[in-house]
């Protein structure tokens, strides 16, 4: 009995919308008698929205509108709730949100033009919310260790679990990886870790405030490598410039035609273009294969009791088991993006042989 009452709690949480939807829509179509549309049902989840939807009770959608802050080019600036769209289909003070998402200016002549949009969407909420988590993260242990003489005492507890943790990724990943000089790029390798592990494990809870796609979204990943980028480059040696623009190759290779520099500088570019893509697609796809399975209880429903109900239970045990899988990817993914951007880092402080 416990058990039957374990997986009908966990198949109750699974069907809670988990993900990001366009302004005003639910995760299943408000009509019973309507096809389940499965492109519209998995891209709008992973996408981002200007309000934020926790349930539906009685077909009526219980959300958190968020401010919409728009520059228009004819009327200067603007700023509103969300609220005063419904469904996408009509306007507020002459903006409308397209069938892309985005919010776009009707205007007198009947173009449509984008305006520059800095609202507070979906994403951006979760992103506050999760970086409030990880401040308590690291101010929770600095308290004890202000209060307690780490020389006397072993912390215990949540701060003992965050001691382990650092230790190990630092002695681990970043030291052996960076080399001598680790103790420079601690500070942002050690924060990269944990904003990409806490994003992730608050991307998979499928219940506000958690469930917003940050680290499936390549604008976050975008802006992490593009730090790992700087902070290889900014603090490389002459050694690394030199392996660069002159690598010790046959001549030929490097005049009159600079074959092996061009390579060389492009491989700039390819290993931060790595982490952002790899980071993006394996966050991303874990969310569309859940919600593929998910998605299998709603296809099934028109195909009899029997085996709608088989294929359900075979699709909520996969999908705890995919959680249960998800829990260590966000581990995994926080893990290798670090190891690899203290190797790029580490390549770059490299000395002369």
């Amino acid at each position: 009995m416990m058990y039957k009452r374990l997986l009908i709690l966990l198949a109750s949480l699974m069907l809670v919308p988990a993900f990001s939807l366009k302004a005003g829509q639910s995760p299943v179509q408000e009509k019973e008698e309507a096809a389940l549309d499965i492109n519209e049902y998995i891209f709008g989840h992973i996408g981002d929205a200007y309000e934020w939807h926790i349930t539906t009770i009685n077909n009526k959608h219980i959300s958190i509108y968020l401010p919409v802050i728009l520059h228009s080019k004819n009327s200067g600036w603007h700023c509103f709730s969300s609220r005063h769209f419904h469904h996408g289909s009509e306007s507020y003070k002459g903006f409308y949100i397209a069938e892309n998402g985005k919010i776009m200016e009707l205007l007198p002549n009947g173009e449509s033009l984008k305006p520059l949009d800095i609202s507070i969407t979906k994403n951006v909420a979760g992103l506050f919310f999760n970086c409030l988590v990880l401040l308590l993260i690291v101010l929770l242990p600095a308290r004890w260790y202000r209060k307690h003489d780490a020389m006397k005492e072993v912390p215990t507890g949540f701060t003992g679990a965050m001691e382990m943790l650092i230790t190990m990724v630092e002695n681990d990943v970043i030291k052996p990886c960076v080399g001598e000089d680790y103790k420079r790029y601690s500070n942002y390798l050690l924060t990269a870790f944990f904003f990409i592990f806490v994003n992730n494990l608050l991307g998979i809870v499928p219940f506000f405030p958690g469930g917003a796609n940050i680290t499936g979204n390549i604008a976050v990943t975008f802006c992490l490598a593009i730090f790992t980028f700087l902070a290889t480059n900014l603090g490389a040696n002459k050694h690394y410039w030199k392996d660069i623009f002159w690598p010790q190759v046959p001549t030929w290779l490097k005049v009159p035609i600079p074959l092996m520099p061009a390579i060389e500088v492009i491989g700039m570019f390819t290993k931060p273009f790595s982490l952002m893509v790899r980071l993006f697609a394996n966050i991303l796809a874990g969310h569309i294969m859940l919600l593929g399975v998910v998605a299998v209880i709603f296809l099934t429903a028109k195909m009899g009791a029997a085996l709608n109900g088989g294929l359900s239970v075979i699709s909520v045990v996969f999908g705890v088991f995919m959680d249960i899988l998800e829990l260590l990817v966000a581990f995994i993914q926080a893990y290798v993006f670090t190891m690899l951007s203290s190797v790029f880092i580490g390549m770059s402080r490299q000395k002369a042989h």
